[in-house]
């Protein structure tokens, strides 16, 4: 699982900070912002194609993940300011500790009309 941890500001100055979240070879395709409630589970499923990446805005996190072609479990807890990313061929799920804020960077679509496509549904955790 490869993890970023607090991400800090590259430029602090008078005017406010600029933060690097991301920087990427590989084009992004889109951008989701998404809430979720403390104690709902998002996920579980594995994309065949799509990289993506998860940036912790606000909130707390429970995130687990192993490959599709078996192995261990891993799990780590997310923050704000923590991002997870997740390549393709990765069963990933999610189970919110904390009321939280977070933005999904895909190297794919996401739109509803697309997202399916390249979406398999596995359950790895309740």
């Amino acid at each position: 699982m490869k993890i970023t941890r607090n991400i800090k500001p590259e430029v602090v100055e008078d005017r406010g900070n600029i933060t690097r979240i991301l920087d990427v070879e590989e084009p992004l395709h889109s951008v989701l912002y998404v809430t979720s409630k403390a104690g709902s589970t998002r996920s579980n499923h594995y994309h065949k194609e799509d990289t993506h990446y998860c940036y912790i805005i606000s909130g707390k996190a429970q995130w687990h993940e192993r490959a599709v072609d078996g192995g261990q479990i891993e799990k780590e807890i997310l923050n704000a300011g923590d991002m997870v990313e997740t390549p393709p061929m990765t069963i990933h799920a999610v189970k919110f500790l904390e009321d939280t804020v977070f933005l999904a960077f895909s190297t794919q679509p996401r739109n509803q009309e697309h997202y399916e496509d390249d979406t398999v549904r596995v359950k790895l955790i309740e």
